[in-house]
């Protein structure tokens, strides 16, 4: 009734009695000392040779030292190693940027892999559930690099076989707790790799003030404030549409100054033309005198400029057609950049079926063939859902600025984009804090850019009518 049992385990049942578990008692194999002496010296060298690989200024730092103190003394080790303190510490006082470039971001990157990631490694992975227990081992994504710059870590990642991108994205919350970070984003560095991106410190926390107008003439890319790593950022808006979301608040009417400032000197030049729709009339009115014959508040007037900027744009696609596919601004042809508050007002808003169809038409055929022949949207409202804006997956690139609810991130910036880090609707409701604070996903990238617009105030459009209206431009 027994089945053969390899060694002695037959000798070892305890009972066969239904009720009663049957125990064995496992054979003891007995490692030869000299196989686990080789074992212990093998996982010695191999974890020196890791540790030199993975840190080798470190290594050298403290083995330099060590053998000139072991072969010469530590007096004349110390005076052969002086030099080189010293001379960090004065390359750091004379030109901090250099030193902070090569030694400083390097330096702090180094301890923040000891003892900020390497150190809760484990923990954080196994309980965000990104990592595996099984059978006694752990099975964790592996940590290949970090790197640091003025604002954020860097965690370059190896992903387990069979994980997916949309793990690490539905888990941001508790990597940035994890890591003592305010928040984390995820990006694609290529197949199986990901970057993880932990900032220190917010870098847009400080409002901007107005950015001076261009010395020359450009239709973009325009700078109209900066992104998180301090770079500029350049807001492209000919050859694309541009659709602006937030909240009231939440700083539209920043990102609409500061591109009409931008464009100014081209409008000089006769190589820019600004349309202005203004349904509330309490933002663009300030600059009317900016418009001319091209600005329109009440309803029907709106309509009407739409529809004449659909004209143009047919006019020029007639022109256009079989001699040039892209545009470019000449005082005959300018670029013509529409520009649309509170879009809502308009179509989702208007009582007037009439209106309301004629904007809605003469938005979609702008948005989807203004591009190539020089007509440009750039469109604001506060409300995105769908049925108050069907159009706004025509708008090749998208501005979320703070917003009521965490659904409408995605609605604005497409599928995935706050589980990639663009958290808009955390953005503070404090003015000082979080107006003109935004994210950016362009037609070119899924990735969301964290930004801020520069505040253009009253004064500041007031002196900019100023000197337009005086035929300079400041």
């Amino acid at each position: 009734m027994f089945r053969r049992l390899p060694g002695d385990e037959a000798r070892n049942l305890v009972s066969t009695t239904p009720d009663t578990a049957v125990v064995f008692r496992p054979a003891v194999v007995t490692t030869p000392a000299i196989l686990t002496i080789v074992i212990l010296t093998w996982r010695l060298l191999a974890g020196l040779v890791r540790t030199i690989w993975r840190h080798p200024v470190v290594s050298v730092v403290l083995a330099v030292p060590s053998a000139l103190c072991w072969l010469y003394g530590w007096q004349t080790a110390l005076l052969l190693v002086a030099p080189v303190p010293v001379g960090l510490i004065t390359w750091a006082v004379i030109d901090r940027a250099s030193f902070a470039h090569w030694v400083g971001w390097r330096l702090l990157a180094w301890w923040r892999l000891i003892w900020v990631y390497r150190r809760h490694w484990q923990p954080v992975m196994i309980i965000s559930g990104l990592g595996r227990h099984l059978r006694g081992r752990d099975y964790l994504p592996h940590l290949s690099k970090v790197t640091c710059n003025a604002w954020a870590d860097t965690v370059t990642i190896r992903m387990l076989d069979g994980q997916a991108v949309k793990d690490w994205a539905d888990r941001i919350d508790a990597l940035a707790h994890g890591f003592g970070a305010s928040s984390c984003r995820v990006s694609i560095l290529r197949a199986g790799r990901l970057v993880l991106t932990f900032p220190r410190r917010d870098p847009l926390a400080t409002p901007l003030p107005a950015i001076p107008t261009p010395p020359e003439p450009t239709v973009g890319p325009i700078k109209i404030g900066i992104q998180e790593n301090g770079e500029p950022w350049l807001l492209k808006i000919h050859g694309t549409h541009v659709l602006a979301a937030g909240a009231t608040g939440a700083g539209k009417g920043s990102i609409i100054w500061s591109t009409i400032r931008a464009l100014i000197p081209a409008v000089l030049a006769g190589l820019v033309e600004i349309w202005a729709l203004d349904p509330k009339l309490m933002e663009l009115s300030f600059g009317r005198a900016l418009f001319g014959a091209r600005y329109a508040a009440a309803p029907e007037e709106c309509a009407d400029l739409l529809e004449q900027a659909v004209k143009v744009m047919q006019e020029r696609a007639t022109r256009f057609g079989g001699v040039q596919r892209s545009h470019t601004p000449t005082v005959k042809d300018p670029f013509i950049l529409v520009i649309v508050d509170e879009v809502a007002f308009l179509t989702a808003y208007q009582a007037d079926k009439d209106l309301k169809r004629r904007v809605s038409a003469a938005l979609a055929t702008l948005t989807t063939q203004g591009r190539a022949v020089g007509v440009g949207v750039l469109a604001a409202l506060q409300d995105p859902r769908k049925e108050v804006m069907t159009i706004r997956n025509l708008f090749p690139d998208k501005i979320a600025l703070r917003l009521d609810e965490s659904e409408q991130v995605d609605m604005v910036l497409g599928d995935g984009a706050r589980d990639r880090g663009a958290l808009a609707d955390r953005i503070s409701a404090n003015p000082e804090l979080g107006a003109g604070v935004g994210y950016v996903r362009l037609e070119t990238s899924p990735d969301p850019i964290r930004v801020r617009a520069a505040y253009v105030s009253d004064h500041d459009i007031r002196a900019l009518v100023a000197a337009f209206t005086g035929g300079e431009s400041r």
